[in-house]
């Protein structure tokens, strides 16, 4: 992959600023109030949707303190501090504890729209799994499942499918219920994408303790792999609502190719990248430490729109129909 300008400084500003003290004029005590209050005020500093998310942060100490103080056992005090955290409906806020971790999951109530069931049984034959891509010919369309950009892709895999589909008339790429993981494997796959130098996304850092105390808007763009052979044809992206985190940004990052349209339902979100910190428990929290804006200005916190909006229902999934799929080959054989 080629050159990405200023993802490695927003990556350096996050460590450098994730693991130092709030609190340097005194040792912490490890009681409830002081874990609290520096769980609250860390938040309160550091976390960058408030305002997007119309949260008084304030309030919501007001509730939860006094359960603090009450808590009687590590158990109790994990509740307490996990319900309040799950107040901000936000997957990249969690507490991480010898015993659980805390979640908030953004696609739970939402359609489906997926079955992986559907795909193998009906529609994917005898596919086959490049690494952690599956892909396979459907009805003379390319076809490839990424379900976890957690796991890596090499440049020899990316050679190989692209060259199996290299005389087919496009490429779908099918990240439905992908929950995430690193974005550098979504930037390697628009990297044999784009043909041109290309803005992705921007971002702001939220950079001071005041409400509005945020970075400059820093604009980020990908140079094409040049090296490598690219993706020929039309190409297509389904989404569903399980999408979320770096899923999020691939998707986002379409909104800078108008010929790349994202099909099914709207993302799950999660602009924000994860910072984190230690209480005087030992006790570990991640917050949200930015905001992330399509290239049309949006903040996708709450999810990338699709472009050609495709349910999936019960009765579809009933009847072994995809019609999600179905409407991506067919965009990629007529081009609407």
């Amino acid at each position: 992959m080629k050159k990405l300008t200023g993802i490695w400084t927003l990556c350096i500003l996050l460590v450098c600023g994730s693991c130092e003290q709030l609190f340097l004029d005194s040792q912490p005590d490890n009681s409830n109030a002081e874990n609290f209050d520096i769980l609250w005020e860390v938040m309160n500093e550091r976390y960058s949707l408030f305002e997007y998310k119309k949260i008084d942060w304030d309030s919501v100490r007001n509730v939860y303190r006094p359960l603090a103080l009450q808590a009687q056992t590590d158990t109790e005090l994990y509740d307490v501090f996990a319900s309040m955290l799950n107040t901000l409906r936000d997957g990249h806020v969690n507490l991480r504890t010898p015993f659980d971790i805390s979640r908030y999951l953004p696609y739970l109530g939402e359609p489906a729209n997926y079955s992986f069931d559907v795909l193998e049984q009906n529609y994917l034959g005898d596919y086959r799994i490049t690494g952690f891509l599956l892909n396979q010919e459907i009805d003379g369309v390319g076809y490839i499942h990424y379900r976890s950009f957690a796991t890596p892709i090499l440049d020899s895999e990316l050679n190989y499918v692209i060259d199996r589909f290299k005389d087919l008339p496009g490429v779908i790429i099918d990240i439905r219920n992908n929950e995430g993981g690193d974005p550098a494997n979504g930037l390697k796959i628009m990297s044999r994408i784009i043909k041109e130098r290309t803005k992705l996304f921007s971002y702001q850092l939220k950079n001071g303790p005041g409400t509005n105390d945020f970075s400059d808007e820093k604009e980020i763009f990908l140079d094409p792999d040049t090296e490598n052979p690219s993706f020929n044809g039309r190409i297509v992206v389904l989404t569903n609502r399980a999408v979320y985190s770096a899923g999020s940004y691939f998707s986002a990052y379409t909104k800078a190719l108008p010929n790349v349209p994202l099909i099914g339902d709207d993302t799950g979100g999660g602009s924000g990248v994860p910072a984190g910190y230690d209480l005087p428990n030992g006790w570990y929290f991640n917050y949200s430490s930015t905001i992330g804006y399509t290239v049309d200005g949006l903040n996708f916190e709450g999810g990338v729109p699709v472009d050609i909006r495709v349910e999936m229902t019960p009765e579809d999934i009933a009847a072994g129909r995809d019609p999600i799929l179905e409407r991506a080959i067919e965009y990629v054989k007529r081009g609407n």
